[in-house]
């Protein structure tokens, strides 16, 4: 009968922590190793909002639902359109054409990094402040501009 009864209380602390995998698609540099240390030194949590499971090489997403995903191992960006910003010493391409989300993709890293942040759950500036001593650790062969 014990073990009936802590069944019961352990059972719904079990199911409430659980939340679905995120599905990714690997970049195609996914198996780099400078991702693989991207990786170990990606923080727990990204403005406010809690790392969850992927299925995918080299990718993480944060928040419930989730609003920030994470790539490592894109081609780097060798010339581009987009706008500039640099954040935090890391240049970062901005693709704003699927707003409210928008797509950062690290300029002058290979391979390059992009990070996509929905503006109605988190604040992409906040995002690249947090996450850019992971992005610093990989050398920059080029700057914006």
């Amino acid at each position: 009968m014990k073990f009936l009864k802590f069944g019961l209380i352990l059972l719904p602390l079990i199911t409430t922590g659980c939340s679905a995998t995120i599905h990714l698609e690997p970049a195609p540099k996914s198996n780099a190793v400078s991702c693989a240390d991207l990786m170990v030194r990606l923080p727990d949590t990204l403005d406010g909002l809690v790392r969850r499971s992927t299925d995918a090489q080299s990718t993480a997403a944060y928040g419930e639902p989730a609003a920030v995903l994470f790539r490592c191992g894109l081609l780097e960006a060798q010339v581009s359109t987009l706008r500039c910003l640099t954040e935090q010493g890391v240049d970062w391409l901005v693709d704003p054409s699927k707003d409210p989300s928008f797509r950062f993709i690290t300029f002058g890293r290979n391979p390059a990094t992009e990070v996509i942040v929905d503006s109605r759950h988190a604040v992409g500036v906040n995002v690249l402040d947090q996450i850019a001593p992971t992005i610093l650790s990989q050398p920059a062969s080029r700057r914006c501009g």
